[in-house]
């Protein structure tokens, strides 16, 4: 199980560049595993916070399939960073805002999801 945020900015959403265990690096939505005793918004909330430093409430589960779960979620607090001291985020790259027009760094992954955002 799965849990991801989709943070917002005007045109833009708040992506990790990620190595992925395929061996691919990839932008991915800030996100990760569901531990034992979580519901799928408090991992969201966890692991958002620890990818990108922010802190942020659920607005609305936006997608779900086979056990993961993506969420919009606002700001509410905290600042854009990547902390490195964080073993978690030993495969992660990088950190940034997106523009949704920006295409080329979305995949067949990420684009589906890109794509309902604009719904």
């Amino acid at each position: 199980m799965h849990a991801r945020g989709i943070i917002l900015r005007n045109n833009e959403v708040l992506m990790v560049q990620q190595r992925v265990q395929r061996g691919a690096i990839v932008w991915i939505f800030p996100g990760g595993g569901i531990e034992k005793g979580e519901t799928p918004e408090i991992a969201c909330i966890r692991e958002v916070k620890e990818e990108t430093g922010l802190e942020v409430k659920i607005c609305s589960l936006l997608h779900k399939m086979d056990g993961k779960y993506t969420f919009l979620v606002e700001e509410i607090g905290g600042n854009v960073y990547l902390d490195k001291k964080e073993k978690c985020n030993d495969d992660i790259i990088d950190l940034k805002w997106i523009s949704l027009d920006d295409i080329e760094k979305f995949d067949d992954i990420t684009d589906p999801i890109r794509r309902l955002i604009f719904k």
